[in-house]
């Protein structure tokens, strides 16, 4: 092959970059020699200076021929085993511009001299433009810019017409949308290729449909943003990236990087472990590309609602520090926001296989609430392989990750915004990780067991070791109580010891990083090199840590107020595991056992007792495969009910207290000024429970809800930073798997592939996707068979009366009808004003009938068509339904509700006037001394107004009150998603809020002047005998001791 002179241009700005001369000669040469492994070294040097996607460009090699798309260490492994494509001598496809005259050449460097000044620093300026800032603000450098890099992209979405000679469709627009109804419907892929190959039949001859789903998805791979595959040491010691690239064994614990087989023989180019990273820079570049998105992106600094409440994340400390402490990024409101989350999961069925990968997903802060946690704009970034958890050294996983995040934050240029038509630099910034508690021990380096297992209050915990229980007891919350608290006084009640003490203060940032640079050793990550185990009371240490996390090399990590959150779901989901496996004394989740009791005698007087479970006898009783949104709910709204008839008062109000500070901290809208008050009530409530529960019951998760009002103030709002939306989104990644050899790659391809669709749909198609679903259908409509019955008299006329008062258009004869009968019977003020209103009720249709009739008589009458059908009396005939859903809100009669196991019969009013009540307001009605709202639904009231209009109640289910079968406790439904939502969520609701359970807080006795003696203890049977042989014990050792 000639040598070849010639200039290569930059792919992404269409400017020169600079000129080269190059000897492809040795392209030619032996590939076993150096002079072929020079040749492709600087191919690729050259091919990655002009990629448009570095991670990924089209493979030259003699097999690909540029069809297909690798990162660069495959392509240089494919050159080498395949060789390059020899009439590949113009590398056009990899940004080589060919000059074939001198002259051209020539004139290209005259106009280089002409153009270019040099500036103080020496950096290159041409055409009035520093060389290394690229930035170009014109709209007109804007549509170039796009056109330049995407003119690609919408020629293959605008590709070849679906059949020839058609003109409404093309390939791409078919496939997309057959993709997407596969999704939506989680179609199988045999019967989605059953379904192309059918469509394929019915269409002309010539058509361009796909025959499989694997050839469906070749197409839509080629649009996705792709993904990098990253071997990686077997023992996670290192990623073979940088300067292990080359490396064929780790330089650590030596272990091979290739898989083995059944021989033990290594299989040469199969890694043994792999990272699937998705570049997220080119991602963030796209959500810009996209108007709606763009718009979106942009909605915190623009229609954010700013009253003070803490609705959104941009409302909350964290935020506004951010924007204080570095005023350029919070100047550009398209900077980003970001927040990270992880956990394992097993991507198999069976769940008795201990396979765990574990993705990485980030969230942008950025979008308005109801568009945060959807499944479009949650972004894989990262996904490890299995089967073993990465544990402790994840964060060698984490190093590409945070490579890009350094970029991100100082700044990423060329990103073009579709909104205002022009280039900007792109920074962004991660405010925190979500995890679940072991997983937030693994990311943040932190302890999570022992004595140190609180990662905020770290070496002031503090927990006493329980020596028959061999557990952690975290019951010393009463130094989290105000300084001159009446609970710090007593003794017996709690610990037998006052307390002095106050709650410990959280590190700082920049606290926190000083003390790990002192206090842990810089080991080198992976399983070879093992930190020394911690060995409990008996090991002197103590260590607050494992490890320096990888997030304090981002410049930023150590100002943060907050880094790592503690997840609200896994906490409410262990409490209430907790708490319920005391009450009902359920088997290995019982906090209340023979070393428990021990216990409680070793810490207290011989007089105190906690036993609960005593109280309820349930013989074999045990709730398995509770999932975490179960415990939510039962947590928030049904275990107050279920304990009101069960447990003593004291007992009760405190446990109701708990479920209420969940209910309040999960809210949607918190007021930040509420939140001292919501501290101080759950550690008076934790005190209160010491007093009742044993000390094994106050385990680290229960001790962890001390620190959730401060990660509120700080953070926002918890719908944000818990991990019901990143779980659900695990089960879509499982989803995607249906080979279990390769369950790393299915997701990976599926994952690409989706995004695609989303992209194309939102900037192409306009049409719904599966990562925003279409809003749910509240049109009001039967949802059972109707019956044609006829109806006289009464009942059709409550029903008329109904629907009148409830038609604006009417509100004017209304109160003209009221005077009129004012003045007809002046005699009315010497009744009453209910009088007036039945008498309005009895006469108002006949008269409003007959006043619209002269209206309509009277020249240019202007009276609303609705008026005029309302007006008239109603037909006799009336279709009735057992069943009819009102505004998205499915109502049942009652013998319907009958025959089913769920409950959708109960509705309440929500207005003012008490007329319309079904249940009689007086008598009916009652709140107990607990704060419960119950109904006697055989005490029926305003029987002469029985009819209402179904969007003026909202949906309420009734509980038995096993206190008293007449009453029924009155529970309210959740709210799903957002009121001003645009959208719903398919992989599980924006937010969970429960309405609180309780109209008022009940109340207890005054603490103020409570003493030791005020304080009611329960007894089990069988502690006093053992509370005596223990202290005969006691007294025999003494004795011993003295001879």
């Amino acid at each position: 092959m000639e040598q070849v002179e010639f200039v290569a241009f930059s792919q992404r700005t269409g400017d020169p970059k600079y000129q080269q001369k190059m000897d492809k000669s040795s392209m030619q040469a032996d590939r076993r020699s150096n002079e072929y492994r020079s040749g492709v070294e600087a191919f690729i040097e050259f091919a990655l200076v002009n990629a448009r996607d570095p991670y990924h460009f089209c493979c030259p090699c003699t097999k690909c021929e540029n069809d297909k798309d690798f990162s660069a260490q495959v392509i240089k492994t494919h050159l080498f085993l395949n060789g390059i494509n020899l009439d590949y001598d113009i590398w056009d496809e990899h940004g080589e511009a060919v000059v074939n005259s001198e002259s051209d050449s020539d004139w290209y460097s005259n106009e280089i001299d002409e153009d270019s000044e040099t500036d103080s620093s020496g950096s290159s300026i041409v055409g009035g433009h520093k060389e290394a800032e690229c930035d170009v603000q014109s709209d007109s450098d804007g549509e170039e810019y796009l056109s330049g890099e995407y003119t690609g992209f919408r020629q293959f979405v605008d590709d070849k017409p679906l059949y020839p000679g058609c003109t409404t469709h093309t390939r791409m627009a078919v496939i997309v949308k057959l993709y997407n109804i596969k999704t939506m419907h989680s179609m199988s892929e045999s019967a989605y290729s059953d379904v192309l190959a059918a469509i394929a039949e019915f269409l002309p001859t010539g058509n361009s449909i796909p025959d499989t789903l694997s050839e469906a998805n070749k197409v839509l791979t080629a649009l996705g943003m792709d993904y990098t595959k990253i071997d990686a040491c077997p023992n996670d010691c290192i990623l073979y990236r940088k300067n292990y690239e080359e490396e064929t064994k780790c330089p650590r614990c030596t272990k091979s990087r290739w898989k083995l087989d059944s021989n033990d023989k290594e299989r040469e180019g199969v890694p043994a472990k792999t990272l699937w990273y998705f570049p997220i820079i080119p991602r963030f570049k796209r959500m810009f590309q996209s108007p709606e998105t763009s718009k979106s992106l942009t909605w915190h600094a623009t229609t954010r609602k700013k009253d003070g409440f803490l609705r959104h994340p941009a409302n909350s400390i964290s935020w506004k520090f951010v924007d204080e402490k570095w005023p350029a990024f919070g100047d550009e409101p398209r900077n980003l926001q970001l927040a990270l989350s992880s956990d394992g999961f097993n991507p198999h069925s069976v769940q008795s296989n201990n396979y765990s990968c574990w993705p990485i997903i980030l969230v942008t802060y950025n979008l308005p609430p109801w568009l945060v946690m959807k499944r479009k704009h949650m972004m894989l970034s990262l996904l490890i392989s299995g089967p073993k958890q990465p544990g402790n050294d994840i964060d060698v996983y984490l190093e590409p990750l945070i490579d890009d995040l350094k970029l991100l934050w100082a700044g990423v240029s060329g990103v073009y915004d579709a909104v205002k038509n022009e280039i900007f630099t792109l920074r962004a910034v991660l405010f925190w990780i979500i995890n679940d508690f072991p997983a937030y021990g693994n990311l943040s380096g932190s302890i999570v067991k022992g004595y140190n297992g609180c990662p905020i209050c770290l070496d002031q915990t503090e927990p006493t070791r329980l020596k028959n229980g061999r557990k952690m007891s975290h019951n010393n919350n009463k130094r989290f109580l105000e300084k001159y608290h009446p609970y710090r006084k007593l003794k017996a009640a709690f610990n037998n010891r006052t307390e002095d003490k106050t709650a410990p203060v959280p590190l700082t940032g920049e606290e926190l990083l000083s003390r790990l640079e002192q206090e842990v050793a810089k080991l080198p990550l992976g399983k070879k090199d093992k930190t020394p185990k911690y060995k409990g009371g008996e090991d002197e240490r103590k260590p607050c840590w494992k490890k320096m996390s990888i997030f304090f090399e981002l410049d930023y990590w150590k100002y943060l107020p907050v880094r790592h959150c503690l997840d609200v779901m896994h906490i409410e989901k262990n409490v209430y595991d907790s708490l319920l496996g005391t009450l009902l004394n359920i088997p290995e989740k019982t906090k209340d056992e023979l070393n428990t009791r021990l216990d409680l005698v070793e810490l207290v007087p011989e007089n105190y007792s906690s036993n609960i479970s005593s109280l309820v006898s349930m013989d074999d009783l045990r709730l398995t495969q509770l999932k975490s949104h179960d415990c939510h709910a039962l947590m928030q709204q049904l275990l107050p009910v279920a304990i009101r008839g069960v447990l003593e008062k004291l007992v009760k109000v405190a446990i109701i207290k708990l479920c209420h500070f969940f209910n309040e901290i999960c809210r949607e809208t918190i007021d930040p000024a509420r939140l001292p008050k919501i501290q101080s009530d759950l550690v008076e409530t934790l005190c209160e429970l010491e007093m009742y529960f044993p000390p094994s019951f106050f385990d680290i998760m229960v001790h962890l809800t001390v620190h959730l009002v401060r990660e509120v103030e700080l953070c926002g709002p918890v719908c944000f930073r818990w991990m019901y939306p990143f779980e659900r989104y695990m089960k879509v990644c499982k989803g995607y798997v249906k080979n279990r050899t390769y369950p790393e790659g299915c997701i990976a391809e599926r994952y690409i592939a989706e995004e695609a669709v989303e992209f194309i749909e939102e900037n192409y198609f306009d049409d719904i996707t599966v990562g925003i679903p279409p809003d749910p259908n509240t049109d009001d409509r039967p949802t059972s068979g109707a019956t044609i019955e006829s109806h006289f008299g009464k009942d059709l006329d409550e029903a008329h009366l109904c629907v009148l008062r409830n038609t604006d258009e009417f509100n004017s004869y209304f109160q003209e009808h009221i005077e009129y009968l004012k003045r007809e019977f002046p005699q009315y003020k010497k009744k009453s004003t209910k009088w007036l209103v039945d008498k309005q009720n009895l006469t108002f249709a006949y008269w409003v009938k007959e006043r619209v009739a002269i209206q309509l008589s009277e020249p240019d009458c202007d009276v609303p068509e609705i008026v005029k059908w309302l007006a008239d009396k109603l037909g006799n005939e009336v279709s009735k339904f057992q069943g009819y859903r009102v505004g998205g809100v499915q109502f049942n009669t009652k013998s319907r509700d009958d025959l089913r196991k769920t409950q959708s019969s109960g509705v309440y009013l929500v207005a003012e006037t008490p007329q319309c009540d079904w249940v009689e307001s007086h008598k009916g009605i009652k709140v107990d001394d607990l704060g419960f709202t119950l109904v006697n639904l055989n005490r029926k009231g305003h029987l002469q107004d029985t009819f209402v209009l179904g969007r003026c109640v909202e949906q309420i289910f009734y509980v038995e009150d096993h206190v008293d079968c007449m009453w029924s406790v009155v529970l309210r439904l959740p709210k799903n998603d957002y009121n001003d939502c645009e959208s719903f969520d398919d992989v599980g609701d924006t937010t969970i809020q429960h309405p609180p359970s309780l109209s008022t807080m009940p109340t207890i006795q005054s603490v103020e002047n409570l003493a030791d003696e005020d304080v009611l203890c329960y007894m089990r049977a069988g502690e006093e005998n053992m509370a005596s042989s223990k202290s005969a014990n006691e007294a025999g050792k003494s004795k011993s001791k003295e001879k």
